[in-house]
């Protein structure tokens, strides 16, 4: 036998070494990703009120899985604020930090009136069409009192906006700015008439993209953003035992 194929024979009749892969096991990351964000969601969408116990036995037992994911993705969800970790104690939904509101709304605010201008400034015919029926998406939320639906239509406007702006980044970034501010606001939509005001806000800013009018646009995304500043009061006076104490 030549000596080439000699040495590709015995290659081949060789097992081939493989180099374990540092980090987590890839079963034990995906669980852990796959608990934090549902239960990111959870916290998020205040299906899980402040104040709530949070067991790491019952969530391990629901999806199948060791502690150890389970704590994983609490663990990432305290450093976001959203859950209080105390090892004597237990874990629980953190309160919503009043006094965090007021600066992650200005931060949003001023982000969003950029690409407001910048979206009124570049947007085409299919794109408008595409914030028109998110619209629409809305009010049929409204009229069959669908908060859920709403505040998911909502957010696709508000990232649509940007995406037309053509600087889908900035949305990425409010949305960690905004993980409080976005609890905050499931306790205004079930205000009678708070998710038609929405959509009576909204329309100003879609007929400024409409209209490629910059500054117009610009204008009404800040009284739009501003109403949420107005509403924290109140929105803590009706529900206090969400909010953290300010003292």
């Amino acid at each position: 036998m030549p000596a080439r194929a000699k040495r590709k024979a015995q290659a081949a009749s060789t097992p081939a070494v493989v180099t374990p892969r540092r980090g987590k096991p890839p079963q034990r990351a995906t669980a852990s990703s796959r608990i934090y964000t549902e239960l990111r969601s959870e916290l998020v969408s205040m299906r899980r009120r402040p104040g709530e116990v949070i067991s790491e036995a019952e969530i391990a037992m629901t999806y199948g899985v060791s502690r150890t994911p389970v704590r994983e993705a609490i663990l990432k969800l305290s450093d976001e604020g959203l859950l209080d970790v105390f090892p004597q104690s237990g874990i629980f939904v953190s309160r919503i930090p009043l006094a965090a509101l007021p600066e992650a709304i200005i931060i949003r605010k001023a982000l969003e009136e950029t690409t407001a201008r910048l979206a009124a400034e570049r947007a085409t015919a299919s794109q408008i069409l595409q914030l028109r029926s998110i619209v629409e998406r809305q009010r049929e939320a409204d009229e069959a009192g669908d908060r859920t639906a709403f505040h998911q239509a909502d957010e696709l406007f508000h990232a649509t906006v940007a995406d037309v702006a053509r600087h889908p980044g900035i949305w990425t970034l409010i949305q960690h700015v905004k993980v409080h501010v976005d609890r905050y606001r499931q306790l205004t939509l079930p205000v009678v008439g708070r998710m038609t005001q929405v959509i009576a806000e909204h329309e100003p800013i879609l007929a400024a993209i409409e209209a490629h009018d910059p500054q117009r646009a610009g204008i009404a995304m800040e009284k739009h953003l501003d109403r949420l500043l107005r509403d924290i009061s109140e929105t803590q006076h009706t529900n206090p035992e969400f909010f953290a104490s300010t003292e």
